[in-house]
């Protein structure tokens, strides 16, 4: 929803967390949800550790609002309906939630957000196509091979996720 990327962006903000750099996390170094290679393309130029971990909102929020909510038309989803699209796209890719959402709206599976996608979403109900994606992003979790490092807090972030896109439908 148009006014929504600000709550939103705050939200993930709290899952996302600070700096890390886990061995076991594809990722790499990562400050406030952002990969160096995603903010190496942002900047146009190779980060070090002390700018990685010196990254501020000021520093993030142009590329969320970019290259995740832009992307998924979020602007453009009902309430709730963002949060649950835009969280999962920054954990895993926008593609997947967008095929999640297309599947669970009985549209065309294409990962992209264009206007048959947007006449769907319209005429589906939001509380049961966030459900929808809830339980694929959770089955998709379950299905890597890092579940067992990373599962506890996957599935606590899904749930929150969930709780809070379902909370913002009232």
């Amino acid at each position: 929803m148009k006014d929504n990327f600000k709550v939103c962006l705050d939200m993930l903000l709290s899952h996302e967390g600070g700096f890390v750099n886990h061995p076991k996390d594809p990722g790499g170094m990562t400050n406030l949800g952002v990969t160096k290679a995603v903010y190496d393309s942002h900047i146009g130029k190779s980060s070090s550790k002390a700018q990685m971990m010196a990254l501020t909102y000021e520093d993030v929020a142009p590329i969320y609002k970019k290259n995740y909510w832009d992307k998924a038309k979020c602007d453009d989803l009902p309430s709730g309906l963002d949060w649950a699209v835009f969280d999962w796209g920054v954990n895993s890719g926008m593609s997947r939630p967008v095929k999640a959402m297309q599947k669970s709206i009985k549209a065309t599976v294409d990962g992209g957000v264009g206007p048959q996608t947007l006449k769907a979403v319209n005429a589906a109900e939001p509380k049961e196509v966030i459900k929808s994606i809830n339980k694929q992003r959770q089955k998709f979790y379950e299905s890597l091979k890092t579940f067992e490092t990373f599962g506890k807090g996957w599935t606590r972030r899904n749930k929150e996720t969930l709780e809070q896109a379902l909370k913002m439908l009232e």
